[in-house]
Parts: structure tokens; sequence; C-alpha cells
């Protein structure tokens, strides 16, 4: 009697783990994915040029989307890529389409939130920069089940861009809500990078480039969000601009990572060396004689602003106070 006492237990719980398995196999069923073929990928990347770094991306677009979504079409996907193979070839940087693929995604993942809700805010001891490092966006659970269904497995995941069109991802961050107070918010994005220098090493390695896209209907987005968020991902800087210290949003003309109608990657430290951390990406590589991609070398400390990759491709800036000082 004691003997089946103790079996009907372990059924049980042999019973659950077999369940939760069933079910965690079931959440990360992958893609079914298959190639657009009316895509003409000789004429897109008829630009490419031997011997320059170049970057490699893949599109990843559902096809079975609900019917009210159009602020995006494969079309425009074309024409952002198009523009921004226009804009980084200024700086001898090219962007090699891989392919665009469709299929069926798991609704539920139309539309994730990209990231768990802060915990720590920051405030004016360290800048934007320095706190992200120490306290790094997390990816999302939900977001991270729906990126490892989408992605496939391949040896240079870790240096692929892949753009992920969705309906909608959203952001949560922590602003000032009166006084010493903070509140959590969440802003709706038409593009969003996961960059390093938010994420650091909190980013799946496979999925470090990922980059989704669920907005392009409006002229000002069509041409500049594909570029922009590249830049987020291979410039590895938030919105800032010469003079301009970072911030999560920022209004100017002329540079490509701030919002408005620019496109400028500067130089030197005049242009917060934008264009030397472009050049120095992991996500680049050159083809050799041999016709073998030889990557640049990848980030040693995961990939935040400050990591030793850049060397002294980086700025200093103080802390800025969200809140009065004589709180």
């Amino acid at each position: 009697m004691k003997k089946n006492l103790f079996i009907i237990p372990f059924l049980f719980l042999s019973l659950l783990i077999v369940n939760a398995q069933e079910m965690t196999n079931e959440e990360t069923q992958p893609v079914k994915w298959s190639l657009v073929d009316s895509i003409n990928l000789e004429e897109i990347n008829s630009d490419l040029k031997p011997g320059l770094l170049t970057m490699d991306m893949g599109v990843y677009f559902p096809s079975n989307f609900d019917p009210a979504f159009k602020k995006v079409t494969i079309q425009q996907i074309i024409n952002s890529i198009k523009a921004a193979k226009e804009i980084y070839a200024s700086t001898n940087v090219q962007i090699n389409l891989l392919w665009i693929k469709t299929g069926k995604l798991d609704p539920k993942y139309f539309s994730i939130q990209a990231n768990k809700i802060p915990e720590v805010p920051e405030t004016e001891y360290v800048n934007m920069y320095q706190n992200m490092y120490r306290h790094p966006a997390v990816l999302g659970e939900a977001a991270k089940t729906a990126f490892k269904s989408i992605v496939e497995p391949h040896p240079d995941n870790n240096r692929t861009l892949y753009l992920v069109v969705l309906q909608d991802v959203f952001m949560p961050f922590l602003t000032v809500s009166e006084g010493r107070n903070w509140t959590s918010k969440s802003v709706r994005t038409g593009g969003l990078s996961f960059p390093s220098y938010s994420y650091v090493a909190e980013m799946p390695y496979t999925l470090r480039g990922v980059i989704t896209i669920s907005n392009l209907s409006k002229s000002e987005r069509a041409r500049r969000t594909v570029a922009h968020e590249i830049g987020h991902k291979v410039i590895n800087v938030s919105h800032e601009y010469r003079d301009i210290n970072p911030e999560n949003e920022v209004f100017a003309e002329g540079g490509l990572m701030v919002y408005g109608n620019g496109e400028e990657i500067p130089s030197g430290v005049s242009g917060r060396w934008h264009l030397e951390r472009l050049l120095l990406s992991p996500f680049l590589y050159r083809v050799n004689k041999e016709g073998e991609k030889e990557w640049n070398p990848d980030y040693i400390e995961g990939g935040h602003y400050y990591d030793p990759l850049y060397e002294d491709k980086v700025i200093y800036f103080e802390g800025k106070s969200k809140i009065s000082k004589d709180w």
C-alpha cells in the first residue's frame, strides 16, 4: 500500500513535467519561413563592391497579420533598405540583403513588450550610458520566445542583422511623475533596435541582431527609420549628435541618430566618434581573397557604450538630474 501511495504522486509529478515540456516546446515552435521569390536580390544588391566593410541583413515579414495592419509593406521595407544603403554608402560601409522571408507567425506575437519594466531610474550621479551598464534592459520573456521562434539558427546569428516586422512593439521606461516620484510608461515604437549599449549581455547572444519595424507609413519614417535603427545597433549609441548628449528622445537636425531629417554620420570627437564606432562594429566584415568573411573583433564586455573595443572612441559627460537638486 505504501508503494502505491508513493507511485501515484510520482506519476502525477512526471505528468506535470511532461506537460510543462510540451507547453514550452509549443511556445518555441519555429516559424516555417519561405523566401519571397518576387524579390530581385541581385538588383537590390547591385551596389555591393568587393573589399568594403559589409553588414548582412535578413528580413522576416509574417504573412498573417491582422487585415487592419497596413503600417508596413514589403515594398516599403525594400525602399527603406535601399535608402539605408545610400546613407551608409557615404561611410564606405555597405548593406548586403540576404533575403526577405514570409511565413505564419503565432498571432500572440504580433504585439509584444520589448523589455521588462526597469527597476532603477537614471539619476544625476552617473550618465545615461553608465547607468545602462549598471542596470541594463532585460528582454521580456514573450519577446524572447517570439524571437527564438522567428530567427532561424545559423552560425552567424550573432553577427547578422534581422529586420523583424511586427504590428506593435511597446517599450516600457521610467520617467519622473512629480517631485521625487517616478512612474513607468510605455512607448509605442515604429522601430526598435535592442541595442547593446542598453541591453549589454542581457540580450541573448544569438538574438542580438534583431531590429523590429512596425511603422513605415509616414514619409518622414520611410527613408530614415531602418537606417536610424541600424545605427543604434552598429554605431551603438542612443539619440545624440555632436554637442547634444544622449536622451531617450532628441529632436534635432543634421544627424542620423536624432529624430529629424538628418543623415550625417559624423566623425572625430566633435562628431562623438560615430563614424569610428561604426567602422569598429562586430556586425561588419570584409571578404578576403579566398571569399571568406573576416569579421571585426567582437565586444569585450558585452557591448556597453564604454566597451574596451572602442578604446578612446567614447565621450564622457556628466549625469543629468531628472528632478530638483533640492529634493
